[in-house]
């Protein structure tokens, strides 16, 4: 994104749409201002997990993809110098109060125990001069220490839920979440979420075109919407043979079709009652019950990623109607489709 374009992006006061205090720097011209380069931080508790590197990536291959140094990324920790990892490696860190920080990322511990002192300390001095705090996986148990989720609705790893909710009666654990942004701070689920939860970062800075072909560069999905589940019904559905996994994946690729029994058990090239009892014996569930996961997933994905209207995503998915559709997520989710896309919104992320 050149200089022109960024100056374009400035509302009258001179700040861009989504940005709030944000440093600025005058350039030559006396009408044109610009921003400055956005120092993004990941600090590295001790023996950090090494996949907390992750999420850094999105930022590096964000700026391949505006072409120039959008994001400047730092690896920070409380005193600075060399952190040992889970594995034992060390990595040489910066001062984090040495560096003055845009966005920061918390990397993740090997455990939930609580958290030294000084680290909670210096996340509590962080909050008020950096735009964005974000935990990856159970280092959100470390903004909870810090007090900076209480009021605030949060996720974690699926493992620690529970844990997380007792610990920290003051903010509301949404487990079933890929991410969650609610004000600027920001919490992801498992490890690879983290990738989630920067792109989102990403996008709200440059925009979702960009942010796509960043995700492209970096071969992973553009991009799981915060409020997807933690689980894959496929994965759920733990079929052994290949005929079963065949019908399934027939299933998934035409999940807007009839999808009876018959045409499963044709798929897997079985004879119908063969079908049943093999699918039933492998998965621990009917086909119908499989087909109406699978139905469930994909409908819940459209909600929270796009507009489209409920009674076309039930048509699109098989459930016929949005009554039909509405039934199977209340019997489900507890919640009704309109209720799953409000809460999927983004907030209002400063």
């Amino acid at each position: 994104m050149s200089a022109n374009k960024r100056a374009r992006s400035m509302g009258a006061g001179g700040t861009p749409s989504g940005f709030a205090n944000v440093t600025r720097t005058f350039c030559a011209s006396p009408t044109r201002w610009e921003l400055a380069i956005l120092h993004v931080g990941l600090l590295l508790p001790p023996r950090f997990v090494n996949l907390s590197f992750a999420p850094l990536a999105v930022f590096e291959a964000a700026n391949m993809m505006l072409g120039e140094p959008y994001y400047e990324p730092h690896v920070v920790s409380v005193n600075g110098g060399l952190v040992v990892n889970s594995f034992g490696m060390a990595t040489q860190t910066e001062r984090a109060d040495d560096v003055a920080l845009d966005t920061m990322l918390v990397g993740a511990p090997p455990d939930t125990q609580k958290p030294s002192a000084d680290i909670v300390e210096l996340l509590q001095r962080s909050y008020g001069k950096t735009r964005r705090l974000a935990s990856i996986c159970v280092a959100a148990f470390i903004l909870g220490e810090a007090g900076l989720l209480d009021g605030r609705r949060s996720t974690t790893h699926w493992l620690f839920g529970k844990e997380m909710q007792i610990r920290f009666p003051k903010t509301h654990v949404e487990i079933d979440r890929i991410f969650v942004g609610d004000g600027h701070i920001w919490t992801s689920a498992g490890m690879t979420a983290g990738i989630d939860l920067a792109l989102a970062l990403v996008e709200r800075d440059v925009g979702p075109e960009k942010t796509r072909e960043a995700a492209r560069a970096m071969v992973v999905h553009h991009r799981r919407a915060g409020g997807q589940s933690q689980h894959s019904a496929l994965l759920e559905i733990d079929a052994k043979s290949d005929r079963v996994q065949d019908a399934l994946q027939y299933a998934r690729r035409n999940l807007s079709k009839p999808l009876s029994v018959d045409k499963l058990a044709e798929a897997a090239c079985l004879s119908p009652r063969q079908f049943s009892r093999v699918f039933r014996l492998e998965t621990g569930m009917s086909p119908a019950k499989a087909v109406e996961n699978l139905r469930l997933e994909a409908a819940r994905l459209m909600l929270e990623q796009g507009r489209l209207p409920v009674e076309t995503i039930a048509r699109a998915n098989g459930f016929g109607d949005r009554e039909r559709m509405r039934r199977s997520f209340l019997r489900t989710y507890g919640q009704t489709p309109q209720s799953i896309r409000n809460a999927s919104r983004p907030l209002n992320l400063i």
